[in-house]
């Protein structure tokens, strides 16, 4: 990944490559291309906010209108799992680009391996304390370039009128990040990282999910051979069944209504 010369924004992403899903844009078509564009915006200095829409995000967007409204201000978005990457290549048939499956825990470990290359200064927001820790020692081993500037785990919701979104914002600015990942799960990462980016320009933010616990080991991600099969949510519904059960119902009651062209999110407030 050291000869990226692409330099796309959102504005350049041709119409046919932004196929909507429940009224939102996926703009993001591959995992390649995620790199390459969260890459040269931090390059250029410019901030950025970066999603990956699953079919848990749309149950919670059909519930908040504040996670809509920061879904709204996404510059970037892909598709992360299995029904979404369908629904989004129907969406952008006949002539449209083919979007692959761009997962949080996928974009990972290739963007600061390129972030590394180009010695872009990264932040951390989260997991837990212990399972950061854990994260940043196998990142430095296995990345020994890779500049952390910083790194925090919050342990006040996202949501608390009284969390120090500010605080947060000052230390990653003062920091020198260029790039901040953001692993809190949906939608306390996204909304923190939408809160952050209007108050750190020049900083991208990246909604990760779990990808720091895999790489501290703290959870087993899927065997590749589900994953590349779309059965990476059996694996998750076995090892955490009352935890992901009435979680995986609700998505599948939203896979539903989507498969059947129901409009699931208020028309007014589509991204």
């Amino acid at each position: 990944m050291s000869s990226m010369s692409v330099n796309l924004s959102p504005a350049s992403i041709s119409a046919e490559r932004r196929p909507c899903v429940a009224g939102l844009r996926v703009n993001v078509a591959t995992l390649s291309e995620a790199v390459e564009l969260a890459i040269a915006k931090a390059v250029e200095g410019k901030g950025f906010t970066f999603y990956t829409l699953n079919l848990d995000h749309i149950v919670k967007l059909r519930q908040s209108a504040v996670f809509r409204s920061a879904y709204r201000r996404a510059t970037f978005v892909s598709a992360d799992g299995w029904p979404i990457v369908r629904l989004a290549n129907r969406a952008a048939r006949p002539e449209g680009r083919k979007i692959e499956r761009t997962a949080g825990a996928d974009i990972v470990e290739p963007l600061l391996s390129a972030a590394a290359e180009r010695d872009l200064p990264i932040y951390l927001i989260g997991p837990a304390p212990e399972a950061q820790a854990e994260a940043i020692d196998a990142l430095r081993k296995r990345l020994p370039t890779l500049r952390i500037v910083g790194a925090e785990a919050p342990t006040v919701e996202a949501g608390d009128p009284h969390f120090d979104r500010l605080g947060i914002a000052r230390r990653i600015q003062a920091s020198g990040a260029r790039l901040c990942l953001v692993s809190l799960g949906a939608p306390k990462q996204e909304l923190l990282a939408d809160a952050l980016s209007a108050h750190c320009p020049s900083v991208g933010f990246v909604c990760a999910g779990a990808a720091l616990d895999f790489i501290a080991e703290r959870m087993r991600r899927a065997p590749e051979w589900m994953r590349n099969r779309g059965l990476e949510w059996l694996w998750r519904l076995v090892c955490e069944p009352l935890r992901l059960g009435p979680r995986y119902a609700a998505c599948a009651y939203a896979l539903l209504l989507l498969e059947f062209g129901v409009a699931i999110l208020p028309d007014e407030e589509a991204a």
